[in-house]
């Protein structure tokens, strides 16, 4: 499956697979987002959504938390609404981090695989969500 997504929607927008540091495909997103330690939901920090797939995305943020730390991220778009626990799975300082979904409800996972299906149809994944 990821061979005949990759060559149209991510060429010269994503690094080839073959560089790809993660297991899965990742498509190109654009969203807002806060993120918050599990344990202080509270002091959410704002963030955008570079890239998503579906077992994780990368947030653009000037205060990324560190490595292992447990979080939970909420992805607005026009219409739609996306929450799930997560992992920061490695940072990238003063720009951003990458989680790692984990305990995602199924109301949830029914919204991303929805945005997963319009990205590998479409160059905009949130396409007739508004």
């Amino acid at each position: 499956m990821k061979t005949i997504l990759a060559p149209r929607l991510l060429e010269g927008v994503c690094p080839p697979l073959s560089e790809e540091r993660r297991g899965a495909l990742r498509f190109p997103f654009d969203a807002e987002a806060e993120v918050a330690p599990e344990s202080s939901p509270g002091a959410s920090i704002s963030a955008r959504v570079t890239q998503i797939g579906l077992y994780g995305c990368y947030l653009e943020t000037p205060s990324p938390f560190p490595p292992q730390t447990p979080v939970i991220v909420k992805i607005f778009v026009p219409g739609a609404f996306f929450e799930s626990k997560a992992t920061v799975a490695h940072v990238t300082e003063a720009a951003g981090m990458g989680l790692s979904f984990r305990d995602m409800k199924p109301s949830y996972r029914i919204i991303l695989r929805a945005w997963l299906m319009d990205a590998m149809q479409h160059e905009d994944p949130k396409a007739g969500w508004s």
